[in-house]
């Protein structure tokens, strides 16, 4: 599996675990972890710090721009 698929189950499996805290699961299993309403804030930095990995990773690592000649003067 490569890492960008890595990170996107991370990321799935960190959403899972925000959504069922937010509808009023007090505590919830994320692998060995057990985590609680109070760590919601925690879960919110781990999920946009995922996410600006994701967005990284997908985005070319370059931009070409291809500019027109001027006509006249």
């Amino acid at each position: 599996m490569s890492e960008l698929s890595e990170l996107k189950e991370r990321r799935a499996a960190l959403l899972k675990a925000i959504n069922r805290i937010e509808n009023g699961a007090q505590e919830y299993r994320l692998g060995s972890r057990s985590l609680k309403y109070a760590d919601l804030g925690t879960l919110y930095a781990q999920y946009e710090q995922l996410t600006g990995r994701i967005s990284r990773m997908e985005r070319p690592a370059y931009t070409v721009a291809v500019l027109g000649r001027r006509r006249g003067g």
